[in-house]
């Protein structure tokens, strides 16, 4: 939920005028090429907004306006080490340029250099220390760098400052879902929703889903979910959420739909394909269950798959087969308990109950507080 390209005209537009009525030829001609040369970036015709940039800088080397409306010209490309070096020439010579230094920080921040965009963005907080933008893309590089303490304060600082501001809001919930504060972080994007029900970003949509998923408030986010779809019938992630609280709910039958429905659009997707395998094998439909899980080994091995494939051949009561296949995968994953335990319920089923508590045993002797080894382990010993 980023913020999109902000250029220097767009953050504070440069106050280019007529200091005296004597004004030489060159400075009226540098003068007329800084307006229509950002007035062409604001329109998008950087060929024309370069072509007037670089006429400055044939009349005036280092000209500052120039020299900034082509970093900004090459930061809008994606061109960072370009623009970077146009920022540095200009502060070189103008160093407290307010207008590089924003630019120069965005464009370490666009190359995840996040230590070096907040170390620019406090050089120009020097200067202007209650601008909101800067202080919102300050918190942003904090939280990419897991300040959670210094990002919270700067977003608060910001709410301080303007109620409800929606990048501090937005960026608060991200850092709350970041450090798995979740009811947090549906405080907050849910108070963007309220705030622009109708007209809310899908981002946000998805984002609230998310949290009430990771909440396993399901039905609260199918909501959300069903609303970012009414936007975006192709939405990965709110077809993801709604398949995904549709299991949590117990409604495998809906959530196979839009397994189906994201697999339309991403045939050899694995994650996908293994988790429609799921959903098939939980409704007891396992001949497309077993389809499902090979398609995803034959893109790459996926364990959830073999998994799968294993406890398919368990409930069928293939029980040599299914052995075969727990004592694979636990060569591959020693410490994996959830395979010990499928794996003495096989031979449980066997009738090698002895069998079953020496192989948790010795599980027990490697990881002797796993709660759930331990239990089935008293179980079987009362049985």
């Amino acid at each position: 939920m980023d913020t999109n390209f902000t250029s220097s005209q767009d953050f504070l537009e440069p106050q280019i005028e007529l200091t005296t009525e004597n004004i030489n030829d060159s400075n009226e001609k540098i003068t007329e090429l800084s307006k229509k040369g950002y007035q062409l970036l604001k329109e998008n015709d950087t060929v024309e907004a370069t072509a007037a940039f670089e006429s400055i800088l044939s009349i005036e080397e280092n000209n500052n306006y120039a020299l900034v409306g082509l970093g900004d010209i090459a930061r809008k490309q994606n061109h960072f080490n370009e623009a970077i070096s146009y920022y540095n020439k200009c502060l070189s010579y103008y160093p407290a340029n307010n207008y590089a230094l924003f630019g120069l920080a965005d464009c370490y921040k666009a190359l995840n250099q996040y230590s070096k965009a907040i170390d620019i963005w406090q050089q120009y907080l020097v200067h202007d220390d209650k601008n909101i933008t800067v202080i919102t893309r300050v918190a942003d590089a904090y939280r990419k760098t897991r300040d959670f303490k210094r990002s919270k304060e700067l977003y608060l600082k910001v709410l301080e400052m303007e109620n409800d501001n929606p990048y501090a809001l937005i960026g608060l919930g991200h850092l709350s879902y970041d450090f798995k504060e979740y009811k947090d972080a549906l405080y907050y994007w849910t108070r963007i929703y309220e705030l622009h029900a109708e007209n809310s970003d899908i981002r946000v949509l998805t984002a609230i889903g998310n949290c009430h998923r990771k909440l396993k408030t399901f039905e609260k986010g199918k909501f959300y979910f069903e609303k970012a779809l009414e936007r975006d019938p192709k939405n990965f992630y709110a077809l993801f959420g709604l398949a995904d609280c549709y299991r949590g709910i117990g409604m495998q039958s809906k959530s196979i739909e839009y397994w189906n429905k994201i697999l339309e659009l991403d045939p050899r997707n694995k994650v996908i394909l293994t988790r429609a395998g799921d959903a098939y094998r939980t409704t007891g439909n396992y001949e497309y269950a077993i389809e499902y899980y090979n398609k995803a080994l034959e893109i790459d091995f996926d364990i959830y798959a073999a998994i799968g494939l294993a406890l398919i051949c368990k409930c069928q009561g293939k029980n040599e087969e299914a052995v075969q296949r727990f004592e694979q995968l636990i060569k591959d994953d020693p410490r994996n308990s959830r395979l010990y335990v499928d794996l003495a319920e096989c031979y449980v089923q066997m009738g090698k109950k002895d069998v079953a508590i020496k192989l948790l045993e010795d599980f027990l002797k490697n990881d002797g507080k796993n709660m759930q080894i331990k239990n089935l382990l008293e179980r079987l010993k009362r049985q």
